[in-house]
């Protein structure tokens, strides 16, 4: 690999597209997991760090649509959102 690590990465407007599939994911899973009963932040914030599916429920299929996205997709989602609103 040639590229120097100690440059910075731009995203490319394509991954922009992602944010509000991103934003539909979350709200979706979310909504699913509130409905179950369970903490939905704890659950997403679980699911980000191990990776672990079983941190979502099966519940409107919302393990199937969670998978969809890459979980640094998600994340930088939770970030961008979370600026967004505290800046």
């Amino acid at each position: 690999m040639d590229k120097n690590m100690n440059e910075t990465m731009k995203f490319s407007a394509v991954e922009k597209e992602n944010d509000s599939e991103a934003r539909k994911i979350l709200v979706s899973v979310y909504t699913a997991l509130a409905e179950k009963g369970y903490n939905p932040v704890n659950q997403i914030v679980g699911y980000i760090l191990s990776g672990d599916p079983t941190y979502i429920t099966s519940h409107n299929n919302a393990r199937v649509i969670i998978r969809r996205l890459e979980r640094d997709e998600l994340l930088e989602e939770l970030v961008d959102n979370y600026i967004k609103n505290n800046s």
